[in-house]
């Protein structure tokens, strides 16, 4: 096993790049780039940073220079052999040649496009434009370098011994979290947690932790690196990205409201069983899920991933009971924000009623509260989101109005579109 505390004393990033490899990825970002592949090659996308916590001036905490270098070792990456034999021969949900050779040509051959890198009133504005296939590639590992330079940039000053203190209290926080979790039975849990990591090594390390703890209740983890060198299910299904692109380039009212619906139908083309996982609060879950065709409640479950939890289940097994399914035979994903105690508290709630998963995330992969002065290792909420397709704004409502972005104006007319009322704010934490 890697001592961590002595590789971050010694770091250097040549031997420890933040990223490494174009598979140091989100499983759902190679699904949907897929699909996008398959669908929209041509359709030109803007993705942004955004930094939702304004008190964390990252460009007065991680170098430029620095960044750079990260930035353009990413750019030099491509697709090993064993990579590539993983992908294509590996089986995932069940099925074999989950890529097809088509896109498996494309990919071996990629290189990632040029990005844009400006400093502003202290944060980083991080763009990337291109074709959307290219430019998506670009989300997981331009967050997971901006949050590993912020936790190298407050350990830079740390001796061996506070270092070896500092992993050593963090490893017994997450174990004391895993002897939680194990009580509760059937559980199912997987590791959401790259975009917003601690470090690569760290999130390594979770990853064993909770394999070696959980046993069969820890089921995969989203990140695809890991998942091939560790042997363990890669997990993901889609995201926000799909609805928020494909309605921006709708050109009437009636295309937009028709949009996230056509996002699912593409996808129910390609994918079947556990892949068939609805995403419906991009424009508000409750409207989403009274509109939706009759087609889309066969699917095999739902993720909540804003807003209150425990109502967005409710709303969904009201639904599949309307539409005279039964919810005891469907999944819910929790993956919004989850630490052990929303865990249990939601395993408690749910379990017996619909099959329970989560999807766990930042408080996994980066919980490091309380261990140094000032939190200056806890986590924040930085995303990288497609702002542009085609030159028209995307936008994102959410059912926590505090996720919610895009221009005023569109905003609203989304809001008036998808007949989106009041909304309960929600802090976001990471």
């Amino acid at each position: 096993m890697v001592d961590i505390a002595t590789r971050v004393y010694n770091h250097k990033w040549k031997i420890d790049p933040i990223v490494r490899s174009l598979i140091d990825t989100d499983f759902y970002k190679l699904l949907m780039c897929q699909s996008v592949f398959r669908n929209k090659p041509d359709t030109r996308v803007t993705f942004s940073l955004i930094n939702r916590s304004k008190d964390v001036r990252l460009a007065e905490l991680v170098d430029e220079g620095e960044l750079r270098e990260q930035l353009d070792h990413i750019r030099s990456l491509s697709l090993s052999r064993g990579e590539s034999t993983w992908m294509r021969g590996n089986t995932f949900y069940g099925k074999r040649q989950m890529f097809t050779p088509e896109f498996m040509d494309w990919f071996e051959a990629l290189r990632l496009p040029p990005y844009h890198l400006e400093v502003r009133d202290g944060q980083y504005e991080l763009t990337f434009e291109g074709a959307w296939p290219e430019v998506m590639l670009w989300e997981i590992p331009a967050l997971a370098v901006l949050m590993e330079l912020r936790s190298r940039a407050v350990l830079a000053g740390m001796g061996r011994f506070e270092l070896q203190v500092l992993y050593a209290r963090a490893m017994t926080k997450l174990w004391e979290k895993i002897g939680r979790l194990r009580t509760l039975p059937n559980l199912k849990i997987a590791d959401f947690g790259t975009r917003r990591r601690h470090s690569f090594l760290w999130q390594d390390w979770c990853v064993q932790a909770m394999e070696e703890g959980l046993g069969n209740a820890f089921v995969g983890t989203s990140n695809c690196l890991i998942a091939m060198r560790r042997e363990v299910e890669a997990i993901g299904t889609n995201a926000h990205e799909l609805p928020m692109v494909y309605s921006a380039l709708a050109q009437t009212d009636e295309e937009l409201l028709a949009a996230p619906y056509k996002v699912l139908s593409d996808w129910q083309d390609e994918h079947d069983g556990n892949l068939r996982i609805i995403l419906p609060d991009t424009y508000g879950t409750q409207g989403f899920l009274q509109r939706a065709p009759d087609w889309l409640v066969g699917w095999t479950g739902i993720r909540i991933d804003s807003g209150d939890p425990a109502t967005g289940a409710e709303t969904a097994i009201r639904w599949w009971q309307e539409r005279g399914e039964d919810p005891k035979q469907k999944l819910v994903i929790f993956s919004d924000g989850l630490d052990v105690a929303k865990i249990e508290e939601l395993h408690a709630q749910f379990s017996g009623r619909v099959k329970v998963s989560f999807g766990w995330g930042t408080l996994l992969t980066n919980d490091f509260r309380g261990l140094v002065p000032n939190e200056g290792l806890a986590p924040f909420s930085l995303v990288c989101k497609a702002v542009a397709a085609d030159g028209r704004p995307t936008v994102k409502l959410s059912d926590n109005p505090n996720k919610a972005m895009g221009p005023g104006l569109e905003v609203a007319r989304y809001k008036r579109v998808f007949e989106v009322g009041h909304q309960n704010a929600m802090e976001v934490l990471v």
